[in-house]
């Protein structure tokens, strides 16, 4: 198949790992963050760290949704389902996430909440026009890649006078993100680890084009190298940051050219920002309140909004003692590092978020196999996995 077959090629994958480690300097370490679970994903699947020399380091990042959604706005969903009567649609990922209260989305729903697993807000809204007497909220996750699909089912709504339908927003945004980890005192005080470089993400960057990530080359000094998802894109990107490294060059480089442009997609954007606008802070799972990092719905689309309906408050909860996701998330620990990984918390029963999407990075070191000293128990319930 056509771009894609050719950027799985295994001897051209291993030449490109041969000239990154003739290129990496021995006398030196290289760590560099993948931002996007995607990358996360393709590194665990294609066995990409097995073809990199031992000083060339990849970090995972903060950058699969379901896995920075803290507990506390899952609550929220759970509440309207359970205790507001509303019909709840949203992601498959979404849905078995850990909450409160040992529930999850899923478990709501078995106790009697009407949660429905969408592919789409237009799902959502097709559910809301069959149920006119009852209120039906999509429950938005996701970084700038989901957020138009939201807009335009926000826009279309308000059009259309869909009265029953609202929208639980928790849409995140990228960048801010990224400037967090390199400046935040709050995260270096929970602790993160020296970044050489960023693999930036491939499906976001189609939308806000690369010229976002300037700031970070231009202030920080950190390059940035824009990838796909596919094994040889990310293998060519490790290569690109490695020259800029020992060049002494920090620049946006784009190796996604057959989708990324500099400037994105500027309908999508222009949509974004007509029914959205920045929050001044939202909490991520790892990260904790990070400034002007996510969006909410704008006062003239307000009647949509289900924070403003139902007067949701949200309320912090901290995660699980047990288990390792924020640091996971920060890049400090690998998943092995986490005593529950692969024995008490698995895909099928995730104690944290980072265990649930396919994009998680304990996901994808369980499923491709990156677990294989740790012995797997069978286990039902343990006291160390209890909140």
């Amino acid at each position: 198949m056509k771009y894609i077959d050719e950027f799985r090629d295994g001897d051209l994958a291993r030449q490109i790992g041969a000239r990154i480690a003739a290129e990496a300097h021995p006398d030196r370490s290289y760590s560099f963050m993948e931002f996007c679970g995607g990358h996360t994903h393709a590194i665990s699947r294609y066995g990409v760290l097995e073809l990199l020399p031992p000083n060339v380091r990849m970090i995972h990042g903060p950058g699969c949704p379901v896995c920075v959604l803290p507990i506390g706005r899952i609550d929220l969903a759970i509440r309207l389902a359970l205790e507001r009567g509303a019909i709840v649609c949203t992601y498959g990922d979404t849905m078995r996430v850990p909450a409160s209260d040992s529930l999850s989305l899923i478990k709501a729903k078995a106790r009697g909440g009407d949660i429905r697993m969408v592919y789409s807000a237009a799902d959502a809204m097709a559910i809301a026009r069959a149920n006119p007497q009852r209120e039906v909220v999509f429950f938005a996750i996701g970084f700038e890649t989901t957020t138009p699909p939201t807009a335009l089912a926000i826009r279309d709504a308000a059009r259309e006078g869909l009265a029953n339908f609202s929208v639980l927003c928790c849409h995140v945004l990228t960048p801010s993100a990224i400037t967090h980890i390199l400046e935040s005192p709050e995260v270096r005080q929970l602790g993160t680890v020296p970044i050489d470089g960023f693999i930036g993400p491939a499906h976001v960057s189609i939308v806000i084009g690369s010229a976002p990530y300037d700031h970070f080359a231009e202030e920080y000094r950190k390059p940035v190298v824009i990838a796909g998802f596919e094994p040889l894109d990310v293998m060519q990107a490790i290569l690109m940051l490695v020259r800029q490294v020992n060049e002494g060059r920090a620049h946006v480089e784009n190796e996604f050219t057959r989708a990324v442009t500099p400037e994105g997609n500027l309908k999508a954007q222009a949509l974004v920002s007509e029914v959205f606008e920045l929050r001044p802070s939202f909490e991520w799972r790892g990260l904790g309140e990070v400034p002007y990092s996510a969006l909410k719905i704008r006062e003239s689309f307000a009647a949509f909004d289900a924070e403003r309906r139902f007067d949701l408050n949200y309320t912090p909860v901290a995660d699980n003692k047990a288990c390792e996701c924020g640091a996971i998330l920060r890049g400090v620990k690998k998943p092995t590092d986490c005593k529950i990984f692969g024995t008490v918390c698995t895909p099928e029963n995730p104690v944290g978020s980072c265990m649930v999407s396919s994009e998680g990075a304990c996901a994808a070191h369980y499923t491709y196999g990156r677990f294989r000293d740790i012995p797997i128990v069978v286990t039902t319930a343990t006291e160390e996995a209890t909140p």
